[in-house]
């Protein structure tokens, strides 16, 4: 189903909790009526906070002194992905900041490693690079890239990026993605400075214009040392609408319950859940890295956030109805 620009501010201004819980209660089954009670899991291995880019929000960004560096070696990252497998996990994750140490060369290579000693999907979070790095990846192995659009609105975009980044660069870098065959994933933040229900709609727009197979998208949270670290952060009940309008108008998309959701309120991975949403991304990167890849104040890497505690979360899960999914979970058209 597609919302109209009408219904969608209906939806997104709307304070009566009866119908916004008929709201999720569909977005729920409609969820369900694609993957049953299966919540997939993908192993997240960070490799660096290292970044060559400077976006005002993140905590990881090119000019903030105060950030404890780290990149993993292709070791480090081969162990991570090792433990991952044992644990049951059958997609790898490799995200990081736009480090330049990482060359084409040597993804290639992690790549091609990953590929050739484990079953596993590998899907990348690397930010923009050419088409020509992108295709060097998927040639060598990669199945999946993650990049999110930020906001749809160019006016915001450039208030919360240098002027050396644009809107349109970035989605010429999804659609060279979609084009080399990627499954894709983008999505924005919501509630970061500036955005409003207007640039939501052209969120929501946009994603059906990219009709991408994963959709990721959790509250923005400000980082201490940040040009937006006094700006409050985005609401549970905001989250919950657009993941819930997302699910209902993209039926078997990937939609994770982000750590950022889970973040800002105790419970958030379940309402998350609740709201439509069928993706959980435990971390299983070394300790010392999970606790340097803050890009937002507050981060949770630990318990049910991690490799640790999957038996842990599989019984979370069951609590209110639902169960890990170890298998790959590819996008089926």
């Amino acid at each position: 189903m597609l919302f109209s620009d009408k219904e969608l501010r209906e939806i997104l201004l709307s304070a009566d909790q009866n119908f916004l819980e008929e709201l999720y209660k569909k977005a729920r089954e409609t969820a369900k009526a694609t993957f049953s009670n299966k919540i997939y899991i993908r192993a997240l291995i960070e490799f660096s906070n290292y970044c060559k880019e400077g976006c005002y929000y993140c905590g990881i960004n090119r000019n903030k002194s105060s950030v404890h560096r780290f990149r993993l070696s292709k070791e480090e990252i081969y162990s991570a992905a090792e433990s991952a497998y044992e644990a049951g996990f059958r997609t790898f994750v490799l995200q990081g900041g736009e480090d330049t140490y990482f060359t084409d060369e040597i993804f290639t290579e992690i790549i091609s490693h990953l590929k050739k000693n484990y079953d596993a999907a590998i899907t990348l979070s690397l930010g923009v690079r050419s088409y020509e790095s992108y295709k060097m990846f998927k040639d060598a192995g990669a199945d999946r890239f993650l990049l999110r659009h930020e906001t749809a609105d160019k006016d915001i975009f450039q208030k919360l990026h240098p002027s050396e980044q644009s809107l349109d660069r970035r989605l010429k870098a999804i659609y060279d993605l979609k084009e080399l065959g990627y499954q894709v994933g983008t999505g924005f933040m919501v509630g970061a400075p500036f955005t409003n229900i207007e640039s939501f709609i052209k969120d929501i727009k946009l994603i059906r214009e990219i009709d991408p197979a994963m959709i990721g998208m959790g509250p923005f949270i400000p980082s201490k040392g940040t040009r937006f670290e006094s700006y409050p952060a985005g609401t549970l009940e905001m989250t919950r609408k657009l993941l819930a309008i997302l699910r209902l108008e993209h039926p078997k998309a990937l939609i994770p319950s982000t750590t950022a959701l889970n973040t800002i309120v105790e419970n958030g991975r379940k309402l998350g859940i609740l709201s439509g949403a069928n993706v959980i991304m435990p971390n299983v990167s070394p300790k010392f890295a999970r606790e340097s890849y803050n890009l937002y104040d507050g981060k949770k890497s630990s318990g049910l956030e991690a490799i640790e505690g999957v038996r842990e979360l599989n019984e979370y899960l069951k609590e209110f109805g639902y169960e890990i999914e170890f298998t790959r979970g590819d996008y089926n058209v």
